[in-house]
């Protein structure tokens, strides 16, 4: 009779979102696909999958799964820290992100229409504001605010 293996295994799937400094609208179109393609490396680089990262000019939506080892908070610093950086490095010196983010559980189920929603983004928002999104997404996730 063959062992079963027990190492270590995790399904850890977060939806982040969170904005630019005072909701500014500083992603400028044509910065968003580099800066979120580069958002995605920065999760690889850190043993992290972004399975999607989108937004629009003034906030990001990512959907990472982590590893067994990483908080969600430092998931997150790392991403903003090191995306900060990088759009500094591209001339955008008025860019920041802002202190904090959202970050939510999702099942394996939910990945797909995750990852639309996070895709349709600019589209999304030519219909409803990011306070109406945010408190429809802090609802469905038991949030009252």
């Amino acid at each position: 009779m063959q062992r079963m293996s027990y190492h270590a295994r995790t399904s850890i799937l977060v939806h982040c979102v969170f904005t630019t400094k005072n909701r500014e609208a500083s992603i400028a179109p044509e910065m968003q696909p580099r800066l979120w393609s580069y958002m995605g490396g920065i999760a690889r680089e850190n043993k992290m999958k972004a399975l999607a990262v989108g937004g629009v000019a003034d906030h990001c939506h990512v959907l990472l799964s982590l590893p067994p080892t990483m908080a969600v908070a430092k998931a997150v610093q790392l991403i903003k820290s090191g995306s900060s950086k990088w759009m500094h490095g591209k001339g955008q010196h008025k860019f920041d992100w802002q202190e904090g983010y959202g970050g939510f559980t999702i099942g394996m189920s939910q990945i797909a229409a995750t990852v639309r929603y996070i895709s349709n983004q600019p589209r999304h928002h030519a219909k409803v504001s990011f306070e109406d999104e945010w408190k429809a997404i802090l609802d469905k996730h038991g949030f009252a605010e």
